[in-house]
């Protein structure tokens, strides 16, 4: 089934090297690689840092003439950032697909990212030939080029799973796959709070975590990906058309694709944005959330955060595990149930630190299963030889509208003064999501795609 798709010819997924050990633990191992940066980078010291920076400088920072509040300066590099995404991602999917330099992209986008990295070692308070308003300047670019290209290497890497695994394999392998990343990012966090902990000069100190998930991110690409992932299909480009233009064409061409022929994809990620977009949400406001309604210092948080990323490892594999026996969608859908307790958990009984972190621990579990197996499901709905431009819309899809749970939250404390309510309002995302969710029929999805639905658990 499926439309007639321009300059393309079809092509079954199902190739030789499937299910071969080795290139599987070679894509695996990308998720080790590249959470480096999100966690160390992302997540825990770059916003800081920025902040820090643009604070110590003599004049504020400024745009076309504004002058920017420093705390505002890394939000505004991230959305960004994530704005490029929205208009790259998709495009980029198309021309890997049709050119078949899937894997050369993939390596491009993820050295590229990891050299920008890098660089931000020599991002410090008065910078040469730059100064400290120079620096906050440089340092949010190389952020916006390295998270630009964090989310494009991800489309290529997201679409290697359909062609390495089997359709009964993919829960697993996308389970184990972001299990290794958590632990990855997790075990490298700790060697860096483990050197802010021993180096008196704390900046450079930060300075040296954050290249460091550079070189990481580097040096584990190389290792991994690069020596195991194979290309597998010459290129159907034909001379002298414009890749451009033919992957603007094909993506109006792909949204007509989902609206017609592949409805049940297309309700999938509507079902996916909205649940997505609470996890998203939670992960986002909790550490706001708890210094602010609980009084939980800076430095317990780190904690929380470390014991977040190595319980997350477990609970990815467990939904793995789980996805054997019920199948994808049936796990995500419990994994919602849980959202759910958690953030009406959160509203009703979370007074102190213990129950903070055993409710961290619970957030743990379901934090890496849901989000694996969402990855693994899609991947069993999107039609053969497509899955780079297909993961380009699931990946705008987590990103373009990642303002909508955040946007919810804040309107709910401007209008309750509370934080403890605006947490228990995001039950709406994991409720919807679970509805539309359960209207999702896997099976004619698959079908639908012109994929096997044998072996897959349903």
């Amino acid at each position: 089934m499926g439309s007639h798709r321009p300059f393309l010819q079809p092509r079954s997924i199902q190739e030789e090297g499937v299910n071969d050990k080795r290139e599987i633990n070679g894509w695996m191992m990308y998720d080790w690689a590249n959470s480096a940066f999100s966690t160390t980078v992302v997540t825990a010291l770059l916003g800081p840092y920025i902040q820090a920076l643009a604070e110590a400088a003599t004049e504020p920072f400024r745009l076309f003439g504004t002058a920017i509040q420093p705390g505002a300066i890394y939000p505004a590099a991230v959305s960004l950032s994530v704005i490029l995404q929205v208009f790259f991602l998709p495009l980029l999917g198309t021309i890997a697909d049709y050119t078949h330099l899937k894997k050369r992209m993939l390596l491009a986008f993820a050295y590229t990212g990891a050299f920008a990295t890098i660089l931000l070692f020599f991002i410090r308070a008065d910078m040469p030939l730059f100064g400290t308003r120079g620096a906050v300047a440089a340092g949010s670019l190389l952020f916006i080029i390295a998270n630009l290209a964090f989310g494009g290497a991800i489309v290529f890497y997201n679409s290697f799973l359909p062609q390495i695994a089997s359709p009964d394999k993919r829960d697993d392998v996308s389970s184990r796959g972001w299990a290794l990343g958590y632990l990855g990012g997790g075990l490298l966090l700790l060697l860096n709070l483990g050197l802010l902990v021993i180096m008196e000069d704390t900046a450079l100190a930060v300075r040296i975590s954050m290249a460091s998930a550079g070189v990481w991110w580097m040096v584990f690409t190389f290792l991994y990906p690069q020596r195991r992932l194979v290309q597998r299909a010459p290129g159907h480009a034909h001379p002298g058309v414009n890749l451009f233009a033919h992957g603007v064409r094909q993506i109006l061409h792909t949204f007509g694709e989902l609206w017609n022929t592949y409805p049940m994809t297309l309700r999938y990620l509507i079902a996916y944005l909205v649940y997505n977009d609470g996890i998203q949400t939670v992960i986002v406001v909790a550490a706001a959330f708890a210094a602010d309604e609980l009084g939980v210092p800076a430095q317990t948080i780190l904690i929380l955060v470390l014991m977040i990323q190595f319980v997350a490892f477990g609970g990815a594999l467990l939904f793995g595990k789980l996805a054997k026996r019920v199948g994808a969608k049936r796990s995500i859908m419990l994994s919602l149930v849980i959202w759910s307790a958690i953030v009406i958990y959160a509203y009703l009984f979370l007074n102190n630190t213990v129950q903070l972190f055993v409710m961290g621990a619970v957030l743990a579990l379901v934090l890496g299963g849901s989000q694996a197996l969402s990855r693994s499901l899609f991947s069993q709905m999107i039609p053969p030889d497509h899955e780079a431009e297909y993961f380009g819309f699931y990946e705008i899809s987590e990103r373009g509208t990642s303002w909508l749970g955040t946007f919810t939250f804040a309107l709910a404390v401007q209008l309750t003064g509370s934080q403890r309510i605006a947490i228990v309002s995001l039950i709406v995302f994991f409720v919807l999501g679970l509805l539309l969710l359960s209207r999702v029929d896997v099976r004619r999805a698959i079908t639908e795609a012109g994929n096997d639905p044998g072996g897959v658990i349903l």
